[in-house]
Formats: C-alpha cells, structure tokens, sequence
C-alpha cells in the first residue's frame, strides 16, 4: 500500500504558476504515481504520471506542454510544475499510485491523496 499527500494548491491569476506536491510513503518500489483533476460535475481525468523506478513521464494531450512531472532521487516526492495556468485548469488535484505500468484510467489505481484544489481566476 502506498499513502499519499498532496500540497500545494491555492489561487492564481490566468497565465500564472503553481507547483503542486505530492508526498509518497509506503511501498515506491514498481510503483507508478499520476496527477489526476476533477472540476465539478465532470470526470476524474489523467493529467500526468511517472514511473517511480524508471522515471518514464506520461502526459495528457490537452495540456500541450504546460505541465511538468518530476520526482526527487529519494523517490518521495512527486512534482506538478504547472505553468501558463488557464481557467478550465481549476480543480481538485490528487495525486494516486498503482503497481505496474502507466495507466491513464482513475480505475486503475489502488491509493489515493485527498486531493488540494487549484483555482485559477480569469
């Protein structure tokens, strides 16, 4: 099992940045930990992952280069550079984790954070 804690939302201007954080303990080994977002009414949807142990990044295609995953050499921290915010990026942030391989489905993942909400002001 993997626990998790994210940190670092708040409220920012249109064309701001934000660095989001997510605290990592437990299991980490094969362990694979994405930033998902979920506005009112809508789905829980992918917006970036890494892979703990080989560092592979994943990204969704709606964020055309905004966004930037990363994790320390330790392993427990993973990162969520946002830059160039827009309004249809506020949203409750969570940060999960799976065993195995990057998966873009909040369906496939076993631990969640409580999430940290990201409201961005036009």
């Amino acid at each position: 099992q993997v626990q998790l804690k994210e940190s670092g939302g708040g409220l920012v201007q249109a064309g701001g940045s934000l660095r989001l954080s997510c605290a990592v303990s437990g299991r980490t080994f094969s362990t694979y930990v994405a930033w998902f977002r979920q506005a009112p009414g809508k789905e829980r949807d992918f917006v970036a992952g890494i892979g703990l142990s080989a560092g592979d990044t994943y990204y969704a295609d709606f964020l055309k280069g905004r966004f930037t995953i990363s994790t320390d050499n330790a392993k427990n921290t993973v990162a969520l550079q946002m830059n160039s915010l827009k309004f249809e990026d506020t949203a409750i942030y969570y940060c999960a984790a799976r065993s195995g391989g990057p998966f873009m489905r909040s369906r496939g993942y076993d631990d969640w954070g409580q999430g940290t909400q990201v409201t961005v002001s036009s």
